[in-house]
């Protein structure tokens, strides 16, 4: 549940779910410093702090370049009507610690986020610890802060350590060096970038009309129209029948491609949503940039 506190009115409530310490806690205070972080238990409680007003806005993981996408929160996002108003990337550095004074000797587990502890396999494997997992990274800490458990470790943020007086033993653990989280920034009332802003993104909600090759006529008004999709996933309905899909692309809806594309999308969709038109993230660019250089500089399969 969420706690409604009076604010500054030049002053923001971000709901995120977990503890301080979490990596949409840290999100939120490097994306938003001059606002107010709130802590949420579930990711259902953040989307009803915004939709009540209890919050301005949501910082929500939505995609990690390791782990995949983030359960529930597309489904979240159909059931709700919340918009997304920006993104932003966080490069994600986990750190293994514990109560002061523990050795490796007394470890036997580890808990941590499920994607926390998929993304530290090799250290966890190596260790021979068995993995556990828990609602969030900070929340993690913050119970073995409390238990006096010192057969236990946890992956988190070095704030977490920081917050609940913990001593990291290894920094750095995850396994790939690009690990990043994307994270979606949720609002009651629509806030779409001007058609001007450049570079950005709309994200969009629709269904497709249950016909053969409806998806692959609803994809091509994007192609034909030049229109670069950064994002597409699928879901079923209750009837397993029809198709539901989650779309990034790049541009804006006034830019003459996209709305061509969204016309002719138009045709073979039964329901069709935008969720919102936002500026692009810096990092997202960088990040591209470096995996193009890194592919062009991939040695050929012999």
């Amino acid at each position: 549940m969420t706690k409604k506190v009076r604010m500054p009115a030049n002053r923001r409530l971000i709901a995120y779910q977990g503890e301080p310490g979490a990596n949409s806690h840290l999100a939120c205070l490097d994306a938003y410093p001059h606002d107010e972080p709130l802590a949420c238990h579930t990711f259902e409680d953040v989307f009803a702090a915004v939709t009540s007003g209890d919050a301005d806005l949501a910082m929500i993981p939505i995609d990690n370049t390791v782990a995949g996408r983030v359960a529930d929160i597309h489904h979240l996002m159909q059931a709700s009507d919340l918009f997304i108003v920006g993104e932003y990337f966080r490069r994600i550095r986990h750190h293994l610690m514990v109560l002061p004074g523990t050795s490796l000797d007394d470890l036997k587990l580890v808990t941590s986020h499920i994607h926390a502890l998929g993304q530290c396999r090799r250290v966890i494997s190596d260790m021979g610890l068995e993995p556990i997992p828990v609602a969030d990274t900070a929340g993690a800490a913050a119970a073995l802060a409390q238990s006096g458990d010192r057969s236990t470790a946890v992956i988190a943020a070095k704030e977490a350590a920081d917050i609940y007086g913990l001593d990291v033993i290894r920094s750095g653990i995850e396994d790939a060096d690009h690990n990043t989280t994307r994270f979606i920034i949720l609002a009651a009332t629509r806030d779409d970038a001007d058609p001007g802003d450049t570079p950005v993104i709309t994200s969009l909600l629709f269904t497709v009309r249950n016909v053969p090759a409806a998806l692959f006529k609803a994809m091509g008004g994007f192609a034909t129209n030049g229109v670069n999709m950064t994002k597409l996933e699928s879901y079923v309905d209750g009837s397993f029948n029809v198709a539901e899909f989650y779309v990034d692309i790049e541009g804006h809806p006034q830019d003459r491609p996209v709305r061509l594309a969204l016309e002719e999308l138009g045709f073979f969709t039964k329901t069709l949503r935008v969720l919102g038109t936002y500026r692009s993230a810096p990092l997202r660019r960088e990040l591209s940039a470096q995996h193009e250089q890194m592919s062009n500089t991939a040695p050929d399969a012999p």
